[in-house]
């Protein structure tokens, strides 16, 4: 098992996105010429993740974006936050954070009616995601002009750690505080 484990571990380690199990049998299915059971492809996961569960590695496995991935443990959360406030330019802006999460909530929607929800031009905001990969065309509209539809890609699930869309914040999750200030008049 020691063996299987090393090419999955492999697989994942040179993977640019998060590989899915399908993925990782196709791979070990051609590598080998013979059939590998998805159990045995579980097995090889669990044992890769305990491997690296120890405080020997500075990454662990994680399941997100629909497969699994390599990232760094929370423990050195600051080194890497000095590395990520150094590449800060590459951050999105606020309207293209706003024109995002607009699509992740409305998709399928058009570039119009995400102008018409943010009330100003998205046209800047919808290349940078799409450039940046995080959205993507679905389609087009059946309304007059057949504009295009987005919606987010996978690297948008991957970037934000999630394997589907309803495990988005909902409102209720954004509670409001409560007027701490002075006392309540009767």
């Amino acid at each position: 098992m020691d063996f299987l484990s090393n090419h999955i571990e492999a697989l994942i380690f040179c993977a640019p996105n998060p590989i899915t199990e399908r993925e990782l049998q196709d791979c070990l299915i051609e590598m080998f010429d013979a059939e590998v059971p998805n159990a045995d492809i579980m097995a090889g996961l669990e044992a890769i993740k305990k491997k690296f569960e120890t405080e020997a590695f500075s990454m662990e496995l994680i399941k997100s974006g629909g497969g699994y991935q390599f990232l760094t443990k929370p423990a050195y959360q600051a080194s890497i936050s000095i590395l990520l406030k150094q590449q800060s330019k590459k951050r999105l802006s606020n309207s293209a954070l706003e024109t995002l999460s607009i699509i992740a909530y409305k998709q399928p929607i058009t570039k119009s009616e995400a102008e018409h929800i943010r009330g100003v031009n998205c046209d800047y905001a919808i290349q940078k995601l799409l450039e940046k990969e995080l959205i993507e065309i679905k389609g087009k509209s059946e309304g007059v002009g057949r504009p295009l539809l987005y919606g987010t890609s996978h690297q948008f699930m991957d970037h934000f750690g999630i394997n589907d869309l309803k495990e988005l914040p909902t409102p209720k999750d954004f509670g409001t505080e409560e007027n701490t200030i002075g006392e309540q008049q009767e």
